[in-house]
Order: C-alpha cells, then structure tokens, then sequence
C-alpha cells in the first residue's frame, strides 16, 4: 500500500474524531449544545444585585429567559459570543400566544428590538416562561395594593409594653 494513502486514511480518521469530540463536548445531559452557564456570567455581570431563580433556554438556544429571586424576570439573547440582556420591568412586557402550544410571542414595551416569537423544547417550559412573564405583568397593582396594606396595618400596631 502506498504511504500516501495510508496517511489521508489516518488524517481522515483523526479529522472524522475531531469533529465527533467537539459535537460531543458541546452538548449537555439533555442534548442541547446551550452554554447556560455563560447566560449566568453574563447575566450576573450585566445586573450583580439580580439572584437568578432558575432559567430556561428557547429551543434553538438564542434566547434565555430568567426568573429572579424576587419574581422579577429577565431575557437574553444571545449574539454569537456574548448575550444581551434585559431586566424586564413590571407592566412592560406583552405576551400573546402562538398556535403551537410550544411558543409565543412576545412584545417588550422597553426594548422593541428583543420583540419576537420564542418557541421551548416543551410545553410545560413554555406554560412556565408565560407564567413568570404574566405574573411580572400582572401583580404590578396586586403589589402596590398589598405595600399599602403593609403600611396602615403597621401605622395601627402598637407594640407591647411591659409593666
């Protein structure tokens, strides 16, 4: 066998193994090749007050969207080798549903040009996602309502005295 062809075999293979180790070595336990722990640096670089809650990944991976420690939601896009993030303010978000179960559509009043169709892996990530964003849009008079509660109920406490 001549030795020009047994060493395009041998490179052959190695570049065949390359490309399978960096397939593998991308992905994580569910398949998905998403760095969510560079969402996280990101994130946390952009708004270090901010305690990230949990977050979820859009199927195709170029959006992330964040629940924070107190309800408060954020979003992430991602841009090649970086993301851009946004805290998404209570009453500044709309969201409307698409007819696959999967997605929806989603309108940031602060940010027009985050506005766009976000579709999860499942339903279950998608119905969450909805819920974080809703529940940030909704309770805003919910949360005034409830501060002012707070504020007479403890004007009209007056603490124990001992005699």
């Amino acid at each position: 066998m001549s030795p020009v062809i047994v060493w395009s075999i041998i490179l052959g293979l190695l570049v065949v193994l390359a490309y399978y180790v960096t397939r593998l070595a991308g992905k994580d336990q569910e398949g998905n090749r998403h760095d969510t722990g560079l969402a996280i640096l990101e994130f946390g670089r952009a708004f270090p007050e901010e305690a990230i809650r949990s977050l979820h990944a859009t199927a195709d991976g170029e959006a992330i969207f964040v629940r924070l420690h107190d309800n408060k939601a954020g979003f992430m896009r991602g841009h090649r080798n970086h993301y851009a993030c946004h805290l998404i303010e209570p009453g500044r978000v709309r969201v409307m549903p698409l007819p696959n179960a999967r997605g929806f559509a989603v309108e940031f009043l602060d940010a027009p040009s985050q506005n766009g169709t976000f579709v999860f892996a499942t339903e279950k990530e998608a119905a969450e996602v909805s819920l974080w964003l809703l529940d940030n849009y909704v309770n805003v008079a919910d949360r005034e309502v409830e501060e002012e509660k707070a504020q007479t109920s403890s004007s009209n406490v007056t603490p124990d005295r001992a005699t």
